[in-house]
C-alpha cells in the first residue's frame, strides 16, 4: 500500500465524522494478536507505509495535546549497530558471559526488518496529569500495532532489558527523564501464530452498583 490521501489528516477545526462503522475495523480489532519477534522476517512496511503508520500511531487520546511520545526508527543498519551497543553493555556488565549470550544480544534488533523505539517524554510540569500522559502513551503503542495489522504485517510490543538499561538508553540518544514504552517489531510472520489465552469477560467485566 502506497500513499492514500484518506489517511491524511485534515485541517484543524474540520468537523470530523464521530464514527466509522466498519465490520473489517471490528474484525481486527477482535482478532488482533501480536508474533513473536522470531517469527517476523522480510518484508517489513517501505516508507511511505511507515510513515501512514506512525501518522496513525500518534493520533491517540492525549489530554491537552501534551503529545509525551515520540518515535526512534531502527531499520538496516541501524538494527546492527543497535545490536551491537547491547552487546557492548552485556560483556561489560557480565565478563563471563557466553560467546552465544553476547550473540544474542548483538542480534536482538534484527529479529525483525523494522523496529520502531516509542519514547515517553512524559511532562512532570504539565497540568496534564503523569499518569494520563503514561496512558496516552501507551495507547500510541497500541495503535501502532493496529496500523501495522491494518497495513498488512505482523508485529509485536517488546520492553526486554534494554529498555530499562541506562547506558543504553544513553547510547540510543533519550534524554535522562525520557523512558522507553516499548520496542515494536515489525515485519511479515514466517508463520501463523496461534490463539493465546484471552480474559473471562464475566470476571472482569461488573455493573457499578452504589447502595444508598
Amino acid at each position: 500500500m502506497g500513499d492514500d490521501d484518506s489517511l491524511t489528516a485534515p485541517e484543524i477545526g474540520t468537523p470530523m465524522e464521530p464514527a466509522h462503522a466498519s465490520i473489517d475495523a471490528r474484525r481486527l480489532l477482535a482478532l488482533r494478536r501480536s508474533t513473536s519477534a522470531e517469527l517476523l522476517t522480510e518484508p517489513g512496511p517501505d516508507e511511505s507505509e511507515l510513515a501512514n503508520m506512525l501518522q496513525i500511531a500518534a493520533r491517540v487520546p492525549d489530554h491537552r495535546r501534551v503529545f509525551p511520545f515520540r518515535f526512534v526508527v531502527m531499520r538496516g543498519e541501524a538494527r546492527e549497530r543497535a545490536g551491537e551497543v547491547l552487546a557492548r553493555v552485556t560483556r561489560r556488565d557480565n565478563a563471563a558471559a557466553a560467546d552465544a549470550r553476547i550473540d544474542v544480544e548483538r542480534r536482538r534488533f534484527s529479529r525483525a526488518p523494522l523496529v520502531v523505539m516509542v519514547v515517553a517524554r512524559i511532562d512532570p510540569g504539565h497540568r496534564t496529569p503523569e499518569w494520563e500522559q503514561t496512558l496516552t502513551v501507551g495507547a500510541t503503542c497500541q495503535n501502532l500495532l493496529l496500523a501495522a495489522s491494518a497495513f498488512g504485517f505482523a508485529a509485536t510490543w517488546l520492553t526486554e532489558w534494554c529498555a530499562f538499561d541506562a547506558d543504553v538508553l544513553r547510547a540510543f540518544g533519550l534524554a535522562a527523564e525520557e523512558k522507553v514504552a516499548g520496542f515494536i517489531y515489525i515485519g511479515t510472520a514466517s508463520e501463523n501464530p496461534k490463539e493465546r489465552a484471552r480474559p473471562n469477560m464475566d470476571e472482569i467485566v461488573s455493573n457499578l452498583t452504589i447502595e444508598t
